[in-house]
């Protein structure tokens, strides 16, 4: 058992904190993987020599470490390969890593629905159980020119080897998402434009927020309008600059959602993303000379302030935002 994959118990107003979570898996090894929103990947191969422990036991570790510091509980799956660890971190919780031995993968698998293999769609899953092949163990049993016939060759060939346990996967290391996204669904239905755009502001204020904890600027705002009869509609713009500033990113939010010339639309959910992330250290900032910009931007530092020593509902999110 060498690769372990972590949740984090993360709320939404927390995502901000993955990349000191990510900080404290790199403290064993440095062959990690980012999942964002809330997960990663780690490689414990050389971990497992240098600590004397194995993979379960180390997990154990990074979630006491987790509470500690963080007061973040998580979830581990253990397995061989990615994929596996993968799949047992679904059989997890809190303080009990699930955990796939090194050659007790076919036994694992063998009866699980043949949907629950990553990369298995519905499609693929309705036409393997359509044979009787319901189940990995019957998968992995199954003649290899069978399934080539059933759902082509190369995917046939994958098939095999997954059901069978070969998990060629590897952690790759990365960094934390280049984005962040603030979703607003509505409890019914929604006509009316001023709760759209109160949802936009929140939204906004949200994701400003979040952006200046981790101290990042986005460069491009995106926004998705979900309606009720399942379509969406997705507009982005990009950003005269780079920016945390939730007024700024509200004025953004507000002119795409204009554009989009909705004439009582029946809207399910609003979703902003920030896009192109990068350091606010490195960002620049045209001076505007303006006394009430720069009046809520000092503001906002009192707010982030709050947020930080009190939690994130000190401030309610785009309360602040112009």
């Amino acid at each position: 058992m060498t690769i372990l994959c972590v949740r984090f118990q993360l709320p939404p107003t927390r995502e901000a904190a993955l990349p000191e979570l990510l900080g404290l898996l790199e403290e064993f090894t440095p062959v990690v993987e980012a999942l964002p929103p809330d997960g990663a990947l780690a490689d414990l191969r050389g971990a497992e020599r240098y600590f004397g422990r194995d993979a379960v036991e180390l997990a154990s570790v990074i979630r006491v470490r987790a509470l500690a510091l963080y007061g973040v509980d998580c979830v581990s799956g253990a397995g061989p390969g990615p994929m596996l660890a993968r799949m047992a971190l679904r059989d997890a919780r809190p303080g009990l890593t699930r955990a796939v031995p090194g050659g007790g993968e076919r036994d694992f698998l063998a009866g699980k629905p043949v949907a629950a293999l990553p990369g298995v769609g519905t499609a693929t899953a309705r036409t393997l159980c359509e044979y009787g092949l319901d189940t990995l163990g019957r998968v992995a049993a199954a003649p290899l020119s069978t399934l080539q016939r059933l759902v082509g060759a190369k995917a046939g060939r994958e098939l095999h080897e997954k059901a069978q346990g070969v998990d060629r996967g590897r952690v790759v290391p990365n960094g934390v998402s280049r984005s962040l996204a603030a979703d607003r669904p509505f409890d019914r239905d929604e006509l009316d434009p001023d709760r759209h755009r109160r949802a936009l502001l929140s939204a906004a204020g949200d994701l400003g927020a979040r952006l200046r904890a981790v101290d990042k600027v986005c460069r491009t705002l995106t926004l998705t309008v979900r309606y009720a009869d399942r379509s969406a509609t997705t507009r982005s713009r990009t950003l005269s600059e780079p920016t945390a500033h939730s007024a700024a990113l509200t004025r953004t939010a507000y002119d795409l959602y204009e554009s989009l010339g909705l004439q009582r639309a029946r809207v399910r959910s609003l979703a902003l993303r920030a896009e192109s992330l990068t350091s606010a250290e490195h960002a620049s900032h045209q001076l505007t000379f303006d006394p009430v910009d720069e009046k809520v931007r000092r503001i906002e530092e009192v707010a982030d302030r709050a947020r930080a020593k009190f939690g994130p509902r000190a401030v309610i999110p785009g309360s602040l935002a112009a």
